[in-house]
Order: structure tokens, then C-alpha cells, then sequence
């Protein structure tokens, strides 16, 4: 091993950590008969999503720090996602709005559902709830890195953001208000976190291998309460408590993973990388356009798993073809009318 951990390395491995945490988003959603041993642990795959939101949050430094620009911040992330969740979103609500699923209440439900998942903020709809989320969370995140790179004690507002959490929880006038959106303010923290930690990314910082039994007992004791909380409480506490633990537990866990990385081979870094790259198409397209017919088949978690998992990478990566062609299109025509 190496003498020491190298935190510059979350960037090399990006991609592939990306792609791994898709996977565990895959399993969370196909879901496991609660009879099986390793149940638990599948339902703590939901901790992709805060593996994305850190990730996404080291990313958004890179490109601030490199290009502090508002028009060009907002153009690059959200050039990114919504082509892709323009495509895909129709496909969902419209047929969910013809047959009267309850998503949509009329057509301005049903316009506000395919422009900006507006259910999600209504009715908490988590049907693509991450997208809805993430873009809101580009829409502060440069005033939060302005802020931040002036006044350095303002990277503690992560912090507020925890406290926040268990107000909207607890204090009835704020849970009565906007309670019902937990998901959202509760995956705040992480992803705050991930734009404080991209200068040491960005830097390149290390830090000395014996750290790495720290990371591993921070792991294991996060994880644990995970699982437990998974195995014996489920439905008997509030999300809240369970998503404050998958910080530590995602932190942790890509620390780890960038050791781990070191000595994987390179066509395993290759196809989680592969993953990585197309996760918002497979993100889009796995739960509600492939394991819902896969599941139908009764095929057992594992295979059931490995087909979704097949399917979604395919499609998505066609998907990503597709967009990719549109987004240049739009990218052409955006840069001759700009430079005039």
C-alpha cells in the first residue's frame, strides 16, 4: 500500500465511483425479499445518491474555481441534464396523466410535471426526484462558492444545513411547510460538503495511510447503524436520521474506494467508468422504464438485477448518443450567437 491516501484521487476515480454507486441505486430500487441476509445491506444502496451528490459537489468546484462565470456555470450543468430529462420526462407523466395516476391533476400539472418535475415540490412525487433536486441545488451553489472562497468560516454552513434538517423534521410550522420535500434538505449537507472538500481534491492533498483503520471503523460503525436501522426500525423513525448517517458513510466510503481503485484492473475501472459516464441516462431510465418490466418475469434479485442492469446501461447509452447529438447542435448554435 501506498504511504499514503491520496484525496486527489476522488477526481481520477470520478467516473468509476460513479458508475459503482449506480449500481447500488439499481439494487435499492429493485428491492430484496426481507427474508435474505444481505436485505438490509441492499437497502442501503440508497446511499448512491449521496455518493453522486458529493461527487457532483467536488465537480461544481472545479468548474468554478476554473471559470467563475454565472451564464457559463448554468449552461454547462444544466446543458448536462435537461435535454436527457426533456426526452425522458414526457414519457413518463404524459401516459401517467392519460390514465389518470394521480400525478398530474390537469394539463398546467401535467407541463409543470415535464418542464420541472413540479409534483416532486407539490405532492413530494420521487419518481425522478434526484433531477428536480440537483438542479435546485446548481441554483445556489454558486453563491455558496462565492461566499465561501470571501469568507472561508462559511464553510461551516454544512452544518446549518444538518441543524436545518431536524428543524423541518421537528419544529411543526417549518414541517408543515415544506416537510414534505426531507428528501431534498436532508441530501443538502453532502453535497455542501462535496464543494468544501474540492479544494483539497483540486490540491491534490494526502493524507498518511494509517488513517485508512480510522476511515475503516468510521465505515463499519455507519454502516452498521445503517443496516440496523434498516433490519429492525424501518418504518419506525424518520428518514432523517438514517439519511444524517449515510454522511459519514459516504465519506467514508469513496476514501475508501479510491484505495481500493488502486489495485482494481483496468477493464473493472473501465465498465464502472463506462457507468459512471451514462448515469443520469440509466438513473432516468432503470426504475420506472426497466425494472418494472423486468420484475414482472419473477426472475429471483440477482438476475433480475444483472438484466435491469444490462438493459438500463444499453438504452442509456443509446440515450446518451442521442443527446449528446442534440447538445452539440444546441452548444454550435449558442456560441455563434454569443460571440455576436
Amino acid at each position: 500500500m501506498k504511504t499514503e491516501i491520496e484525496i486527489g484521487n476522488i477526481s481520477k476515480y470520478r467516473s468509476a465511483i460513479m458508475g459503482i454507486a449506480m449500481l447500488f441505486i439499481i439494487m435499492f430500487h429493485i428491492g430484496m425479499d426481507h427474508k435474505y441476509i444481505l436485505w438490509g445491506l441492499v437497502k442501503c444502496g440508497n446511499v448512491g445518491v449521496d455518493i453522486f451528490l458529493f461527487l457532483s459537489g467536488i465537480g461544481l468546484w472545479y468548474s468554478w474555481t476554473k471559470k467563475p462565470n454565472l451564464k457559463h456555470f448554468y449552461w454547462r450543468r444544466y446543458l448536462r441534464i435537461y435535454p436527457t430529462w426533456i426526452i425522458i420526462a414526457p414519457l413518463f407523466y404524459i401516459p401517467n396523466y392519460l390514465y389518470h395516476a394521480g400525478y398530474s391533476r390537469n394539463v398546467l400539472d401535467l407541463i409543470a410535471n415535464i418542464t420541472f418535475n413540479w409534483s416532486f415540490w407539490r405532492i413530494d412525487d420521487l419518481t425522478f426526484w434526484y433531477v428536480p433536486a440537483i438542479m435546485m441545488m446548481y441554483m445556489f451553489a454558486p453563491a455558496y462558492m462565492s461566499l465561501i472562497s470571501k469568507r472561508p468560516v462559511y464553510r461551516w454552513l454544512p452544518v446549518v444545513a444538518i441543524i436545518f434538517c431536524f428543524m423541518q423534521q421537528y419544529v411543526a410550522p417549518i414541517n408543515s411547510l415544506v416537510g414534505h420535500v426531507e428528501i431534498f434538505w436532508s441530501r443538502i449537507p453532502i453535497f455542501l460538503l462535496g464543494i468544501n472538500c474540492g479544494e483539497l481534491v483540486r490540491q491534490k492533498r494526502t493524507i498518511d495511510k494509517s488513517s485508512i483503520w480510522l476511515l475503516i471503523i468510521l465505515f463499519m460503525m455507519s454502516l452498521l447503524v445503517c443496516i440496523n436501522f434498516e433490519m429492525v426500525w424501518r418504518g419506525h423513525y424518520p428518514q432523517i436520521l438514517e439519511r444524517m448517517n449515510y454522511i459519514p458513510l459516504t465519506v467514508s466510503l469513496i476514501l475508501l474506494l479510491v484505495v481500493v481503485l488502486d489495485y482494481a484492473p483496468k477493464w473493472l475501472l473501465k465498465s464502472f467508468s463506462f457507468i459512471g459516464g451514462i448515469s443520469l441516462e440509466v438513473y432516468l431510465l432503470h426504475a420506472h422504464f426497466v425494472i418494472v418490466q423486468v420484475n414482472t418475469l419473477r426472475l429471483g434479485f440477482w438476475l433480475t438485477f444483472i438484466i435491469t442492469t444490462l438493459i438500463s446501461v444499453l438504452a442509456g447509452w443509446l440515450l446518451s448518443k442521442v443527446v449528446t447529438y442534440i447538445t452539440d447542435k444546441i452548444t454550435a448554435l449558442y456560441n455563434k450567437y454569443s460571440v455576436r
